[in-house]
């Protein structure tokens, strides 16, 4: 009997339409919430993922050889030191080679921009003789994975040659290995890091502009040349700085063309990073791994805060460019 009136009250209620809606609206807001809830787990599992051995790295590189053997200390150091950090700087010899690094990815970036550009130009507003081949030739160097042409490049480089003039003049080819020149003489024949993609986006952006720009030059009289450089390429700074930001980026982390010609470490703070063990073990008679290993941990601090604290400054304008670059057309 109680549970036959339980029912016809429940029935009664749900009878009525304000009641109806109350639930649905309950309901709604209940879905809502836990909708929320698996969203914020989701995100910080993967915020977990990305950034917990980054702030392991970073909290381990302040340990003292005490807390690296006490088996209580997690994350917060007992006895924190910045020795690490200053005996890490003196073995990268940090500040000169930053400074090296910092002239060859400037240099580089700045160059790629100023031929890519060129390219990217060139594929978006003139009609010439294979136009779509060249431009199939650029997609492929996008998703040609560069160790399919790691010997050819090294040969080339090995043997350098220019029509055989340099071997007619001095009587053998020239050795541009353990040397910066096969990376300025790629980047400036557009087929640097990336460079590729790169025209990519300058083609996307410029065929976005509208060609009354550059007719409107043209009648008063600027040349070819004036028009991208005073003109199109001055619209184009959207896309200038995602290419520049994206080329310090690349060329800074770069260790493909750096171990294949053998550039030394002194130019490159990645591959001196590499170097980082073996000389704290060699330098220091630091013997232990574990001890070793957080004096690399502060190297590899020393070697992100420059890039990191790069894209802080730029990000708000990179962020803005790339919206309105061509890499979303």
């Amino acid at each position: 009997m109680k549970i036959q009136n339980a029912r016809l009250r429940w029935n009664e209620f749900m009878s009525d339409s304000v009641n109806r809606n109350k639930i649905s609206k309950y309901s709604h807001k209940a879905k809502s919430w836990l909708l929320t809830i698996f969203k914020m787990l989701i995100l910080i599992g993967i915020s977990f993922i990305i950034l917990g051995p980054i702030i392991n790295m970073i909290s381990e590189s302040f340990f003292s050889p005490a807390d690296a053997y006490n088996p209580s200390v997690f994350l917060f150091p007992y006895e924190p030191t910045v020795s690490n950090y200053s005996l890490a700087a003196a073995r990268l010899n940090y500040w000169k080679t930053l400074g090296s690094t910092g002239i060859y990815i400037v240099t580089l970036s700045i160059i790629q921009i100023l031929i890519t550009a060129m390219a990217g130009y060139g594929f978006a507003r003139f009609d010439f003789p294979f136009k779509k081949l060249l431009f199939a030739c650029v997609i492929i160097t996008i998703v040609l994975p560069t160790h399919t042409i790691m010997l050819p490049l090294y040969q080339s480089f090995r043997n350098f040659d220019v029509f055989g003039l340099i071997k007619l003049f001095t009587g053998e080819h020239a050795n541009l290995l353990q040397t910066t020149t096969p990376v300025y003489i790629l980047t400036m024949f557009g087929t640097g890091l990336r460079s590729g993609l790169y025209i990519y986006i300058f083609r996307q952006f410029f065929r976005g502009l509208p060609k009354e720009i550059e007719e409107a030059a043209f009648i008063d009289g600027a040349s070819t040349w004036y028009t991208f450089s005073r003109i199109m390429l001055v619209n184009a700074m959207p896309s200038v700085l995602t290419v520049f930001v994206f080329s310090m980026v690349w060329q800074y982390n770069d260790m493909f063309y750096v171990r294949l010609f053998s550039i030394p470490s002194s130019q490159n703070m990645s591959l001196s990073l590499q170097s980082l063990p073996a000389n704290v073990q060699f330098l220091d008679q630091i013997r232990d791994p574990i001890i070793a290993q957080i004096y690399t941990y502060a190297g590899v601090i020393l070697t992100i805060v420059p890039i990191l604290l790069f894209y802080l400054i730029v990000q708000r304008y990179f962020m803005e460019s790339l919206e309105r670059s061509g890499i979303v057309g």
